[in-house]
């Protein structure tokens, strides 16, 4: 007789009478005791963070939560306009649009100072000036293949996003302000010499910048974002229901559409 596969894992199991989660008793020594960011930290490294430790990645989900009518939060709203007997298709309609220009910042970001950390050997600066001259050498490079610094700039806070001071803070105060977060702040301080302007370090860079010095892995930095904007989106439905307006977006863009003359498609168009 074949044996039986066993399929290992920490995280939750049930027996008739019991459920634990990593380890734990589920009723008695987590409902109650443990906070969800608390929660959510563990599930992911499976490891209970310290205060210091949730503090930042709760500052993190708050920042990342909502930033008003953006094209996540209009899909969904569109989507439930749509299919009101489906919350979860316009929970995921928003979620699904989390990539390079929104929330996906925070992966791409994290991603991006890490390997810039992983190419000094794992020696980082040990000064300020140590610090801006990696960052000016990273910037110039970025600048030379024509690529952009993720984090650099916002579409609306041209003039510093207030979200990004703020976490620098909390994570100084509690002792984990790394590699990571010196580069970002490296940045910011020395690109306006390789770009001619000066651009803010906006809120989901510096959450991939303090996330990825909580350890967290980088491979699941989006997934945090996204865990976040899942609250946002509950709030964006829920002020639908109080305050439609759905209807409004949609009437607005059927009602003054534009019939235009054909646009056929050949290869090497690049069409935005």
């Amino acid at each position: 007789m074949a044996e039986r596969p066993e399929y290992p894992t920490a995280l939750g199991a049930s027996s008739r009478d019991r459920i634990t989660l990593l380890g734990h008793d589920l009723a008695e020594d987590v409902m109650g005791e443990v906070g969800f960011g608390e929660l959510a930290f563990w599930l992911a490294t499976q490891r209970r963070p310290g205060p210091g430790e949730t503090r930042v990645f709760e500052a993190v989900l708050a920042a990342l939560a909502d930033h008003g009518f953006t094209p996540t939060a209009i899909v969904t709203r569109l989507t439930y306009l749509s299919a009101p007997d489906s919350v979860q298709g316009a929970l995921a309609a928003g979620l699904l649009g989390g990539g390079s220009r929104f929330l996906g910042v925070t992966e791409d970001t994290g991603r991006f100072l890490h390997a810039v950390l992983d190419s000094v050997d794992g020696k980082p600066p040990a000064t300020d000036e140590e610090w801006d001259a990696l960052a000016l050498r990273t910037v110039r490079a970025e600048r030379e293949a024509k690529r952009f610094v993720p984090g650099l700039g916002h579409h609306v806070h041209k003039d510093g996003d207030p979200r990004t001071p703020r976490l620098m803070r909390i994570a100084a105060e509690e002792g984990l302000f790394g590699p990571h977060l010196s580069l970002f702040a490296a940045i910011g301080r020395v690109h306006p010499r390789v770009l001619g302007k000066k651009l803010p370090l906006n809120g989901a860079g510096v959450c991939g910048a303090a996330l990825a010095d909580l350890g967290l892995p980088l491979e699941l930095l989006r997934g945090f974002a996204l865990l976040a904007r899942t609250a946002g989106l509950i709030g964006q439905l829920a002020e639908e229901l109080r305050r439609p307006v759905g209807n409004e977006i949609f009437l607005s863009v059927d009602l003054n559409n534009r019939p235009v003359a054909p646009d056929p498609y050949t290869p090497g168009d690049r069409h935005g």
